[in-house]
């Protein structure tokens, strides 16, 4: 198949050739709900639910709106809790700024996909679901491919291999522009361009590729289709939208010149999003913060200090590459207008 829309139409379901990136901690059933009216794949961010949320957000979403529906989880290793005296040691300072103490116990941590939410998947039944920093164990993987549609995040063409050999349905292919948690998961090591990852897992690869990072507009989804990408995934173009769950204070980043940096401070693993006092400080990349997601435990009664007087400084803002370029309206105006650019792109070229 040729065309690179249709070839999306027939591996998604959904009119324009756009999914909605998941974002957890950003993205919701409002958002979702609004890019499947728009004609994209809308998805929910599942990292941080537990199973029956999982089941609960996937529920109202099909009941309000009739479109393909992407589950997405993490498959990161997760660790005992590691020793982070040296990481708190580095946090004195900011602890005393603040006026806030240490936090006691292990707090709450992001938790890979296991057995309960694959089962909350088999109830569910999406339309896809999308796995970063890996898959699942082989016997979850076969669970879910029995109800879904699977696709794999890869930043590298190596990445793209394998998840092609473990039968996933479609490669997401990140690039270093994409906002959020580098999704590497073989390499160990920061992506590259996006258009460049592109055109390498294109030819890499006999499955449909879908470009991440760094695309706010119709122009760039062309420009990733012509180089052999189905469709795209936006993120940051989205976070503009009031369905989005971003705060105030992430808001006002977006859209302006604000830089945005690979840092490891606010999680233990490198993600990119907009800088704050604590990666101005401590990074943007530190070998003192404990492994992800362990990290973030300590810096959660700094972050609620900070927040609740309107400040971003310990808390993750992720934003792509593309930020100045946000336009603050309706996800599903907004997504109706990426499909409309895109096709007018096409044919212009």
């Amino acid at each position: 198949m040729s065309d690179p829309a249709a070839r999306f139409r027939a591996l998604t379901g959904a009119e324009a050739p756009i999914v909605q990136a998941p974002m957890a901690g950003a993205g919701g059933v409002a958002l979702a709900v609004a890019a499947i009216r728009g004609g994209a794949v809308g998805s929910l961010p599942c990292a941080m639910l537990d199973a029956g949320q999982v089941a609960a957000q996937a529920a109202e979403v099909r009941a309000a709106a009739d479109g393909p529906l992407n589950l997405n989880f993490f498959c990161h290793e997760l660790d005992d809790a590691p020793d982070d005296g040296a990481w708190r040691k580095a946090l004195a300072p900011f602890y005393a700024r603040e006026g806030v103490a240490p936090p006691v116990g292990p707090g709450t941590l992001r938790r890979p996909f296991d057995e309960a939410l694959c089962a909350a998947v088999e109830a569910v039944r999406p339309d896809i679901v999308s796995f970063h920093f890996g898959l699942p164990a082989p016997a979850l993987l076969a669970r879910v491919k029995a109800v879904a549609k699977v696709f794999g995040n890869a930043t590298t063409a190596d990445e793209a291999r394998f998840l092609a050999r473990q039968g996933c349905d479609a490669v997401i292919a990140q690039g270093g522009e994409a906002g959020g948690h580098a999704g590497w998961f073989l390499e160990g090591h920061r992506p590259i361009g996006t258009l460049a990852l592109v055109r390498r897992i294109a030819r890499a690869i006999d499955l449909p590729v879908i470009a991440a990072g760094g695309f706010m507009d119709g122009a760039g989804v062309a420009a990733a289709q012509a180089l052999g990408a189905s469709g795209a995934q936006l993120g940051t173009a989205y976070l503009a939208a009031p369905e989005s769950m971003a705060s105030p204070m992430h808001r006002r980043l977006l859209g302006s010149e604000a830089e945005t940096v690979f840092t490891n401070v606010l999680t233990g693993r490198e993600a990119r999003g907009f800088r704050n006092r604590l990666i101005d400080a401590l990074g943007p990349i530190s070998p003192l913060a404990p492994a992800f997601p362990h990290a973030a435990t300590a810096l959660a009664p700094l972050r609620a200090a900070a927040e609740a007087d309107g400040r971003t400084d310990y808390s993750p803002a992720w934003a792509g590459q593309g930020a100045p370029l946000a336009r603050a309206m309706p996800a599903e105006a907004l997504t109706r207008l990426l499909a409309e650019e895109t096709l007018a792109a096409t044919f212009a070229a």
